[in-house]
């Protein structure tokens, strides 16, 4: 009979309640399962065996074959310490333990051959052990033994309790005893022989007590590709049901909105990243599904345009469009942008958000209900249970990573049937990232610049150059061009910021200044509306200089502005430095970024700032951020950890997800329903998955 891994782990032999409690609440391991998914961290090697006389002093985990000759008891500050003498043919060393001596005195014999292994200490001109780990010898050479000793994860207080990794180890040992090392096979025969993977058993049990390296490597490789293939093919049959179930409105026709406004307003030439793109967007609307895609395109790549002209199709169809940003400054931009498109083509647009007059809000919501407001633009004002369409049939959400899924939902919610949804994001998330966290959404990506567009120029000055730049500033400023100067904004020491700034600002002010040179300055304490006017005052070109902490970061379009200049750069993150830097070249002349930084500064710092130099490619900056940061944090808070996996690693193991992908696609192609008997271990193991919620763990 097999053993159902779902068995609570208080039954496996030598757990027992205490000890279960512990690795529940330290560990998450509540079943057979969790334990044999417990995958160790590193691995020792233990076919060595060390002389006392060969020992080194680097403080090495070693292993070694002698007899305990004597034990003895030390007095110290507190309590006393047990030290026994250790012997082999070339020496003795001490074993020391602070604990536990009672027992240990009892349980150990002299004159018997054990075998020891821990760390090595040199002290007072001998070799000593602390708390070894001890085995008889006639027991070691018996026991489930592997070359390579796992080394689990562990926890302060499982320590404190006992829980050493060898316990842990004898449980698993047990485990593999009790389930005769027999596991379920979870993948098809033809994945298994298409990429010559080792079976599931054998994966674990190499994983667990690795016979050789080569198969342990295999037993890694095996368990990966298992681990991410299950996360995609997940991700992609939700997507498949998303469209199988869900019906979107069908856009019929490219119609007069579209061609004229193609035709004869469209301001510049659209790339052909652009047209690729929108034709993705067209076969979309096309369909019968509901279209749920994610727009990728660096700073400044004309994702806007793209939107409109996907609202354009909307209209063209008799259906209403939102567009929601995440702050104010945002949205207001964007309304401003596409107001001037709308004024052309008779289109009814507004604008909504927390500041809108009551006045404002009743009209919008009245024009809304009876269809002749065709666009609105807005905050999560747009999510308020008041704003009712009369038929929604576009929506797009800017910046995805500050919205919550809920909210997205809500505007699902405002119609009969859920509109189509555009997620657009400037902020570009690495390939693997984006399939493995946004796999359930289609991807589309605008990777050039438009037409005429210069590449920014960046470079990495020190603080001792500081009389340099600002005789650059001064010579932009000579040709009319404009100036950002943005400092660090770190939360939780806001008067050191301040005080940052405004030393800046007054440095700033002594080297240009009045009547030549205006300044504005822009601060998180300022009152909204002190911070709109000076940033009017910049836009409309009054003033030279914008000092400003990051408050800029997304949303003020100066084409004007042709140098920004990053003070204290090594305080920001990568994608922040280049969202920053997307704020400049947005004009035909050539632009200018300028990162000022310390002397002093870390192998990451430096990392960041060489990237910054050599790239403008934000998906290449991505890359470089997510190996220095890790998935979690790229996401954004509220989505850190978002991959909990148990042994793959999204950075390191990009080609395995770029397998797992397409397996998984490929597989579902010919099988969506995974109802052919080559598909059965599959579809086994993914309904036991969804009905354990194992894969859920994994996608937050």
């Amino acid at each position: 009979m097999s053993v159902n891994l779902q068995t609570p782990i208080d039954y496996l032999k030598g757990v027992g309640p205490n000890r279960a409690d512990l690795l529940r609440s330290e560990l998450g391991i509540h079943t057979y399962q969790d334990l044999i998914n417990l995958f160790p961290n590193r691995y020792i090697d233990r076919t060595k065996y060390y002389k006392i006389n060969a020992l080194q002093q680097n403080n090495a985990e070693v292993q070694v074959v002698g007899t305990i000759i004597s034990f003895r008891e030390v007095a110290q500050k507190r309590g006393k310490r047990l030290v026994a003498d250790f012997k082999d043919d070339t020496g003795v060393m001490e074993l020391v333990w602070f604990r536990g001596q009672k027992w240990i005195r009892e349980s150990l014999k002299t004159g018997q051959p054990y075998v020891i292994f821990g760390k090595t200490n040199w002290y007072n001109g001998k070799f000593s052990m602390p708390h070894p780990e001890l085995e008889l010898l006639n027991e070691h050479e018996k026991n489930l033994r592997s070359a390579m000793q796992a080394i689990y994860p562990s926890t302060e207080k499982l320590s404190n309790k006992g829980i050493t990794n060898r316990v842990i180890t004898k449980i698993m040992q047990q485990l593999f005893l009790e389930t005769k090392g027999q596991f379920v096979e979870t993948l098809s025969k033809t994945i298994l022989g298409q990429l010559k993977l080792i079976s599931k058993s054998d994966a674990l049990f190499n994983i667990h007590f690795p016979k050789s390296s080569n198969l342990l490597s295999k037993a890694q490789f095996r368990l990966k590709f298992e681990e991410l293939f299950y996360i995609q093919l997940q991700l992609i049959l939700k997507n498949l049901i998303h469209k199988s179930k869900i019906k979107g409105f069908k856009f019929d026709k490219v119609g007069d909105y579209f061609n004229i406004f193609y035709k004869d307003h469209l301001p510049f030439e659209l790339t052909s990243a652009q047209k690729r793109v929108l034709k993705e967007i067209r076969s979309d609307l096309g369909s019968n599904a509901q279209m749920n895609r994610l727009l990728q395109g660096d700073v400044g790549s004309g994702k806007t345009i793209v939107a409109f002209m996907s609202m354009l199709m909307g209209l063209d169809n008799s259906f209403q469009c939102c567009l929601m940003a995440p702050t104010e400054i945002l949205s207001v931009q964007h309304y401003n942008g596409l107001i001037e498109l709308c004024n052309k083509l008779n289109i009814s647009i507004s604008l909504l958000t927390g500041s809108s007059k009551t006045s404002e809000r009743k009209e919008i919501h009245e024009n809304l209900e009876n269809g002749s407001l065709q666009i609105l633009v807005g905050t999560h004002a747009l999510l308020e249970d008041k704003v009712k369409f009369k038929n929604l049939g576009l929506a797009i959400i800017d910046e995805q990573h500050r919205f919550g899924v809920a909210q997205r939902s809500k505007l699902w919610h405002k119609n009969t049937s859920p509109p189509h949804v555009l997620v657009m994001t400037a902020t570009p998330i690495p390939r693997t990232l984006a399939m493995s966290v946004y796999g359930d959404l289609d991807i589309s990506v605008i990777d050039e610049l438009p037409a005429g567009r210069k590449p920014i120029k960046t470079v990495h000055r020190y603080d001792n150059n500081r009389l340099n730049v600002f005789k650059f500033m001064k010579d932009e400023i000579a040709k009319g061009r404009q100036v950002y100067v943005v400092y660090p904004l770190i939360q939780e020491s806001e008067k050191m910021d301040y005080k940052d700034l405004m030393d800046g600002y007054e440095s700033i002010s002594r080297e240009f200044p009045l009547p030549q040179y205006q300044i504005s300055i822009v601060h998180g304490k300022m009152k909204a509306s002190d911070k709109d006017y000076e940033m009017q005052r910049f836009a409309k070109g009054e003033t030279n200089i914008m000092v400003a902490t990051t408050v800029i970061e997304v949303g003020v379009n100066v084409p004007n502005a042709s140098v920004m200049v990053i003070e204290s750069a090594e305080r920001f993150g990568l994608s922040q430095l280049h969202q920053l830097r997307g704020r400049v070249g947005r004009g035909a002349e050539q632009s200018y970024c300028i990162l000022m930084t310390s002397h002093k500064l870390s192998n990451d710092s430096k990392t960041r700032l060489e990237t910054m130099v050599r790239s403008n490619d934000g998906f290449e900056i991505a890359e470089v951020d997510l190996k220095l940061r890790g998935p979690g944090d790229i996401m954004g808070t509220q989505q850190s950890g978002i991959l909990n996996l148990r042994i793959a690693d999204i950075v390191k193991d990009k080609a395995i997800l770029d397998q797992a992908r397409y397996f998984a696609k490929t597989i579902l192609k010919i099988d969506p329903s995974l109802s052919l008997p080559e598909n059965k271990f599959i579809l086994q193991t993914y309904r036991q998955m969804a009905k354990y919620k194992n894969i859920w763990n994994y996608i937050s």
